[in-house]
């Protein structure tokens, strides 16, 4: 991770909870859906737990990440249990999540590591696993007003990075939103599927 993003973490977590009153994302319960009961859920950038806590109520079992301790430490306090903190380079598993959940975090991985990342999650995915990301569009890596690195990518470089790995793309949906520095941009909300055969 880049080191100043993550220091915006670790010294401004509780207020990058605060600054967001939604209860959990808007995209979580079509993509559980999609999900057999009890799946078994790595979530990457858990924050503060706050769809977590949800996957959990619904049922699902989930490993709850973060490469920030002390989002890992607001995310245990929200599910009473310890959450792990993983940076996205060390996934480094084989073919053991039903499916990957990366709310507004894996946009933070600087551009020289993501085609890693995603290669990492596809090898994390049993097969028909699936996967969501989301990211906002733009024309590559920069820094918000807050400091913190963003991969910024163009949507065609995006998809890509996407069509270079061993999975469907289920859907792809182009929205407008801001985020805790109040800027609109673009984003795109990824959901794919590992291939089954």
């Amino acid at each position: 991770m880049d080191p100043k993003t993550r220091e915006f973490y670790q010294t401004k977590a509780r207020e990058w909870a605060a600054a967001f009153p939604y209860e959990y994302s808007s995209f979580l319960d079509p993509f559980l859906a999609k999900l057999e009961p009890g799946a078994l859920i790595l979530e990457l950038g858990c924050g503060d737990a706050r769809d977590a806590a949800r996957m959990e109520s619904k049922g699902f079992i989930v490993d709850a990440t973060d490469g920030t301790p002390a989002m890992a430490a607001l995310a245990a306090e929200k599910l009473g249990r310890p959450a792990r903190v993983m940076r996205f380079d060390e996934l480094d598993t084989e073919a053991e999540y039903d499916a990957v959940w990366a709310h507004a975090s894996i946009h933070h991985q600087p551009l020289a590591g993501l085609a890693d990342v995603l290669g990492r999650v596809a090898r994390a995915l049993k097969q028909g696993g699936y996967f969501f990301a989301n990211y906002k569009l733009g024309e590559g890596e920069a820094r918000d007003a807050l400091g913190r690195l963003y991969n910024f990518q163009p949507r065609g470089d995006l998809m890509a990075l996407y069509d270079a790995q061993d999975w469907e793309v289920i859907e792809a949906h182009d929205y407008k939103d801001s985020g805790m520095d109040k800027v609109m941009r673009d984003w795109i909300a990824m959901t794919v599927r590992k291939n089954a055969s």
